[in-house]
Protein backbone atom coordinates (compact mmCIF):
# COMPACT_ATOMS: atom_id res chain seq x y z
CA UNK A 1 0.00 0.00 0.00
CA UNK A 2 1.38 3.38 -1.03
CA UNK A 3 0.34 6.26 1.19
CA UNK A 4 2.67 9.06 0.08
CA UNK A 5 1.18 11.44 -2.44
CA UNK A 6 3.46 11.54 -5.53
CA UNK A 7 4.52 14.86 -7.01
CA UNK A 8 2.59 14.30 -10.25
CA UNK A 9 -0.74 14.26 -8.38
CA UNK A 10 -1.29 17.97 -7.96
CA UNK A 11 -4.22 20.18 -8.93
CA UNK A 12 -4.91 23.90 -8.55
CA UNK A 13 -7.61 25.30 -6.31
CA UNK A 14 -10.83 26.44 -7.89
CA UNK A 15 -11.28 30.18 -8.40
CA UNK A 16 -12.15 32.91 -10.88
CA UNK A 17 -15.19 34.39 -12.56
CA UNK A 18 -15.71 31.44 -14.92
CA UNK A 19 -15.68 28.99 -12.03
CA UNK A 20 -18.21 31.16 -10.19
CA UNK A 21 -20.37 31.28 -13.33
CA UNK A 22 -20.49 27.46 -13.56
CA UNK A 23 -21.19 27.05 -9.85
CA UNK A 24 -23.93 29.68 -9.97
CA UNK A 25 -25.55 28.05 -12.98
CA UNK A 26 -25.60 24.61 -11.36
CA UNK A 27 -27.02 26.00 -8.13
CA UNK A 28 -29.62 28.25 -9.77
CA UNK A 29 -30.96 25.33 -11.86
CA UNK A 30 -30.86 22.92 -8.88
CA UNK A 31 -28.72 20.43 -10.76
CA UNK A 32 -26.24 17.81 -9.64
CA UNK A 33 -22.81 17.18 -11.09
CA UNK A 34 -20.56 14.17 -10.83
CA UNK A 35 -17.76 16.72 -10.52
CA UNK A 36 -18.98 17.59 -7.02
CA UNK A 37 -20.49 14.29 -5.91
CA UNK A 38 -17.48 12.19 -6.93
CA UNK A 39 -14.99 14.87 -5.82
CA UNK A 40 -13.36 14.89 -9.23
CA UNK A 41 -9.79 16.29 -9.20
CA UNK A 42 -10.46 18.03 -12.53
CA UNK A 43 -13.37 20.09 -11.24
CA UNK A 44 -11.44 23.36 -10.99
CA UNK A 45 -10.06 23.11 -14.52
CA UNK A 46 -13.38 22.05 -16.09
CA UNK A 47 -15.53 24.60 -14.26
CA UNK A 48 -13.09 27.33 -15.16
CA UNK A 49 -13.67 26.31 -18.78
CA UNK A 50 -17.42 26.66 -18.13
CA UNK A 51 -18.16 23.00 -18.50
CA UNK A 52 -19.41 20.35 -16.09
CA UNK A 53 -20.63 16.75 -16.23
CA UNK A 54 -24.28 16.92 -15.24
CA UNK A 55 -25.76 14.02 -13.30
CA UNK A 56 -29.48 13.29 -13.60
CA UNK A 57 -31.94 11.28 -11.49
CA UNK A 58 -30.82 12.93 -8.27
CA UNK A 59 -27.75 12.70 -6.10
CA UNK A 60 -28.43 9.41 -4.31
CA UNK A 61 -27.26 6.10 -5.80
CA UNK A 62 -28.91 2.77 -4.98
CA UNK A 63 -25.55 1.00 -5.02
CA UNK A 64 -22.52 1.45 -2.83
CA UNK A 65 -19.25 0.95 -4.68
CA UNK A 66 -16.18 1.04 -2.49
CA UNK A 67 -14.33 3.65 -4.52
CA UNK A 68 -17.17 6.15 -5.03
CA UNK A 69 -18.22 9.09 -2.87
CA UNK A 70 -21.63 9.66 -4.48
CA UNK A 71 -24.14 9.29 -1.60
CA UNK A 72 -25.87 5.90 -1.36
CA UNK A 73 -29.35 5.26 -0.03
CA UNK A 74 -33.02 5.63 -0.91
CA UNK A 75 -33.40 8.25 -3.69
CA UNK A 76 -36.17 10.75 -4.23
CA UNK A 77 -38.57 10.18 -7.17
CA UNK A 78 -37.26 11.54 -10.50
CA UNK A 79 -37.96 15.22 -11.11
CA UNK A 80 -39.86 15.48 -14.43
CA UNK A 81 -38.58 19.04 -14.93
CA UNK A 82 -34.94 18.03 -14.60
CA UNK A 83 -34.39 17.24 -18.33
CA UNK A 84 -35.46 20.78 -19.24
CA UNK A 85 -33.17 22.32 -16.64
CA UNK A 86 -30.24 20.20 -17.86
CA UNK A 87 -30.91 21.41 -21.40
CA UNK A 88 -30.96 25.01 -20.15
CA UNK A 89 -27.60 24.50 -18.46
CA UNK A 90 -26.07 23.07 -21.65
CA UNK A 91 -27.41 26.06 -23.56
CA UNK A 92 -26.18 28.61 -21.04
CA UNK A 93 -22.71 27.01 -20.91
CA UNK A 94 -22.71 27.16 -24.71
CA UNK A 95 -21.40 23.61 -24.95
CA UNK A 96 -20.57 22.09 -28.33
CA UNK A 97 -20.32 18.70 -26.63
CA UNK A 98 -21.84 17.65 -23.32
CA UNK A 99 -21.58 14.60 -21.09
CA UNK A 100 -24.66 13.49 -19.18
CA UNK A 101 -24.43 10.78 -16.55
CA UNK A 102 -26.70 9.48 -13.81
CA UNK A 103 -26.74 7.69 -10.51
CA UNK A 104 -27.83 4.05 -10.60
CA UNK A 105 -31.56 3.76 -9.90
CA UNK A 106 -32.39 0.11 -9.23
CA UNK A 107 -35.56 1.32 -7.49
CA UNK A 108 -37.15 2.37 -10.80
CA UNK A 109 -38.76 -0.18 -13.15
CA UNK A 110 -36.68 1.00 -16.12
CA UNK A 111 -33.66 2.09 -14.08
CA UNK A 112 -34.35 5.67 -15.11
CA UNK A 113 -33.83 4.95 -18.82
CA UNK A 114 -36.81 7.02 -19.99
CA UNK A 115 -35.72 9.98 -17.87
CA UNK A 116 -32.24 9.82 -19.43
CA UNK A 117 -33.73 9.59 -22.93
CA UNK A 118 -35.99 12.55 -22.15
CA UNK A 119 -32.91 14.53 -21.13
CA UNK A 120 -31.25 13.82 -24.49
CA UNK A 121 -34.37 14.95 -26.36
CA UNK A 122 -34.62 18.13 -24.29
CA UNK A 123 -31.02 18.99 -25.12
CA UNK A 124 -31.67 18.25 -28.81
CA UNK A 125 -34.65 20.60 -28.73
CA UNK A 126 -32.80 23.48 -27.11
CA UNK A 127 -29.27 22.90 -28.46
CA UNK A 128 -29.56 21.08 -31.81
CA UNK A 129 -25.88 21.56 -32.68
CA UNK A 130 -24.58 20.07 -29.43
CA UNK A 131 -23.25 16.51 -29.52
CA UNK A 132 -24.15 14.34 -26.55
CA UNK A 133 -22.27 11.65 -24.67
CA UNK A 134 -24.31 9.46 -22.35
CA UNK A 135 -22.45 7.73 -19.53
CA UNK A 136 -25.01 5.23 -18.29
CA UNK A 137 -25.36 2.66 -15.48
CA UNK A 138 -25.76 -1.04 -16.28
CA UNK A 139 -29.59 -1.12 -15.85
CA UNK A 140 -29.01 -4.58 -14.33
CA UNK A 141 -28.52 -5.82 -17.87
CA UNK A 142 -32.13 -4.98 -18.85
CA UNK A 143 -31.93 -4.88 -22.65
CA UNK A 144 -35.24 -3.03 -22.97
CA UNK A 145 -34.01 -0.22 -20.70
CA UNK A 146 -30.72 0.01 -22.59
CA UNK A 147 -32.66 0.18 -25.86
CA UNK A 148 -34.74 3.11 -24.57
CA UNK A 149 -31.54 5.04 -23.97
CA UNK A 150 -30.01 4.06 -27.31
CA UNK A 151 -33.05 5.13 -29.30
CA UNK A 152 -32.54 8.68 -28.04
CA UNK A 153 -29.46 8.56 -30.31
CA UNK A 154 -26.58 10.00 -28.32
CA UNK A 155 -23.46 10.50 -30.40
CA UNK A 156 -21.43 8.64 -27.75
CA UNK A 157 -22.75 5.73 -25.69
CA UNK A 158 -20.52 5.13 -22.70
CA UNK A 159 -20.49 2.64 -19.86
CA UNK A 160 -17.48 2.38 -17.57
CA UNK A 161 -15.95 -1.02 -16.89
CA UNK A 162 -14.20 0.73 -13.94
CA UNK A 163 -11.65 -2.01 -13.06
CA UNK A 164 -10.26 -5.39 -14.10
CA UNK A 165 -12.38 -8.52 -13.66
CA UNK A 166 -10.45 -9.98 -10.71
CA UNK A 167 -10.94 -6.84 -8.62
CA UNK A 168 -14.67 -6.40 -9.23
CA UNK A 169 -15.80 -7.96 -5.92
CA UNK A 170 -13.38 -5.76 -3.98
CA UNK A 171 -14.06 -2.49 -5.80
CA UNK A 172 -17.65 -2.43 -6.98
CA UNK A 173 -21.06 -2.99 -5.45
CA UNK A 174 -21.89 -6.69 -5.58
CA UNK A 175 -24.78 -5.95 -7.92
CA UNK A 176 -22.31 -4.98 -10.64
CA UNK A 177 -20.56 -7.67 -12.64
CA UNK A 178 -17.76 -7.35 -15.17
CA UNK A 179 -19.60 -9.47 -17.73
CA UNK A 180 -22.80 -7.43 -17.37
CA UNK A 181 -20.83 -4.24 -18.05
CA UNK A 182 -19.42 -5.78 -21.22
CA UNK A 183 -22.95 -6.76 -22.23
CA UNK A 184 -24.12 -3.13 -21.99
CA UNK A 185 -21.34 -2.04 -24.35
CA UNK A 186 -22.02 -4.96 -26.68
CA UNK A 187 -25.69 -4.01 -27.01
CA UNK A 188 -24.69 -0.46 -27.86
CA UNK A 189 -22.24 -1.67 -30.49
CA UNK A 190 -24.95 -3.48 -32.50
CA UNK A 191 -27.48 -0.66 -32.32
CA UNK A 192 -28.19 1.23 -35.55
CA UNK A 193 -27.40 4.00 -36.17
CA UNK A 194 -24.33 3.09 -34.22
CA UNK A 195 -23.07 5.60 -31.64
CA UNK A 196 -19.41 5.73 -30.70
CA UNK A 197 -18.92 3.13 -27.97
CA UNK A 198 -16.74 4.25 -25.09
CA UNK A 199 -15.61 2.95 -21.72
CA UNK A 200 -13.18 3.85 -18.94
CA UNK A 201 -11.43 2.27 -16.01
CA UNK A 202 -9.20 3.21 -13.12
CA UNK A 203 -5.66 2.06 -12.48
CA UNK A 204 -4.24 1.97 -8.97
CA UNK A 205 -6.50 -0.68 -7.42
CA UNK A 206 -3.80 -3.36 -7.58
CA UNK A 207 -4.27 -4.61 -11.12
CA UNK A 208 -1.37 -6.08 -13.14
CA UNK A 209 -0.31 -4.97 -16.60
CA UNK A 210 -1.50 -8.30 -17.98
CA UNK A 211 -4.93 -7.65 -16.48
CA UNK A 212 -5.00 -4.19 -18.05
CA UNK A 213 -4.21 -5.78 -21.42
CA UNK A 214 -6.96 -8.37 -20.93
CA UNK A 215 -9.47 -5.69 -19.98
CA UNK A 216 -8.65 -3.74 -23.13
CA UNK A 217 -9.07 -6.91 -25.21
CA UNK A 218 -12.42 -7.65 -23.54
CA UNK A 219 -13.62 -4.10 -24.26
CA UNK A 220 -12.63 -4.40 -27.90
CA UNK A 221 -14.42 -7.73 -28.19
CA UNK A 222 -17.54 -6.05 -26.82
CA UNK A 223 -17.39 -3.43 -29.57
CA UNK A 224 -15.79 -0.62 -27.60
CA UNK A 225 -13.97 1.95 -29.74
CA UNK A 226 -12.78 4.60 -27.28
CA UNK A 227 -11.25 4.18 -23.84
CA UNK A 228 -10.05 6.37 -20.99
CA UNK A 229 -7.71 5.17 -18.25
CA UNK A 230 -7.08 7.23 -15.12
CA UNK A 231 -5.67 7.00 -11.61
CA UNK A 232 -7.98 6.01 -8.77
CA UNK A 233 -7.81 8.68 -6.07
CA UNK A 234 -9.46 8.05 -2.73
CA UNK A 235 -12.25 10.68 -2.43
CA UNK A 236 -12.58 10.48 1.37
CA UNK A 237 -11.30 8.17 4.14
CA UNK A 238 -14.56 6.17 3.80
CA UNK A 239 -13.54 4.75 0.42
CA UNK A 240 -10.97 2.03 -0.26
CA UNK A 241 -7.33 2.97 -0.16
CA UNK A 242 -5.15 3.49 -3.22
CA UNK A 243 -3.04 0.39 -3.87
CA UNK A 244 -0.60 2.12 -6.21
CA UNK A 245 0.05 5.50 -7.79
CA UNK A 246 0.74 4.61 -11.40
CA UNK A 247 3.46 6.73 -12.98
CA UNK A 248 2.81 8.93 -16.03
CA UNK A 249 5.23 6.73 -17.98
CA UNK A 250 3.12 3.62 -17.34
CA UNK A 251 -0.01 5.51 -18.37
CA UNK A 252 1.74 6.31 -21.65
CA UNK A 253 2.35 2.58 -22.06
CA UNK A 254 -1.36 1.88 -21.48
CA UNK A 255 -2.39 4.50 -24.02
CA UNK A 256 0.01 3.14 -26.66
CA UNK A 257 -1.12 -0.42 -25.92
CA UNK A 258 -4.77 0.50 -26.42
CA UNK A 259 -4.06 2.01 -29.84
CA UNK A 260 -1.87 -0.94 -30.77
CA UNK A 261 -4.65 -3.37 -29.87
CA UNK A 262 -7.16 -1.55 -32.06
CA UNK A 263 -8.93 1.29 -30.22
CA UNK A 264 -9.81 4.26 -32.39
CA UNK A 265 -9.28 6.67 -29.49
CA UNK A 266 -7.43 6.20 -26.22
CA UNK A 267 -6.27 8.54 -23.52
CA UNK A 268 -4.53 7.62 -20.27
CA UNK A 269 -3.02 9.66 -17.46
CA UNK A 270 -3.21 10.32 -13.73
CA UNK A 271 -6.09 12.80 -14.05
CA UNK A 272 -7.92 11.26 -16.98
CA UNK A 273 -11.57 10.57 -16.23
CA UNK A 274 -14.33 9.26 -18.48
CA UNK A 275 -15.67 12.75 -19.17
CA UNK A 276 -12.42 14.73 -18.87
CA UNK A 277 -11.94 16.73 -22.10
CA UNK A 278 -14.38 14.38 -23.76
CA UNK A 279 -14.82 16.87 -26.60
CA UNK A 280 -11.37 15.83 -27.87
CA UNK A 281 -12.86 12.53 -29.01
CA UNK A 282 -15.38 14.37 -31.17
CA UNK A 283 -12.59 16.27 -32.90
CA UNK A 284 -10.88 13.13 -34.17
CA UNK A 285 -11.16 12.02 -37.79
CA UNK A 286 -12.75 8.78 -36.59
CA UNK A 287 -15.57 10.64 -34.82
CA UNK A 288 -16.16 13.06 -37.69
CA UNK A 289 -16.44 10.18 -40.16
CA UNK A 290 -18.84 8.33 -37.85
CA UNK A 291 -21.03 11.43 -37.56
CA UNK A 292 -21.07 11.77 -41.35
CA UNK A 293 -22.36 8.21 -41.62
CA UNK A 294 -25.04 8.78 -38.98
CA UNK A 295 -26.31 12.03 -40.49
CA UNK A 296 -25.95 10.84 -44.09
Amino acid sequence: MQTRFPEWIRRSWASGNDFSFTRGLVEDLSLHTVCQSARCPNMAECWQRRTATLMVLGNTCTRNCRYCSVPSGKPEPPDPEEPLRVAAAVRDMNLKHCVITSVTRDDLPDGGAQHIADTVRSIRSLCPETTIELLVPDFEGDEHAIEIVLTSQPEVFSHNIETVERLYPAVRSRRYTYRMALGVLRQGSVHRPKPIIKSAFMAGHGETKDEVRQTLCDLLEAGCEAVSIGQYLRPTPKQREVAEYVTPEVFQEFEALAIELGFQFAVAGPFVRSSYRSEELMQTRFARERMDVVTG
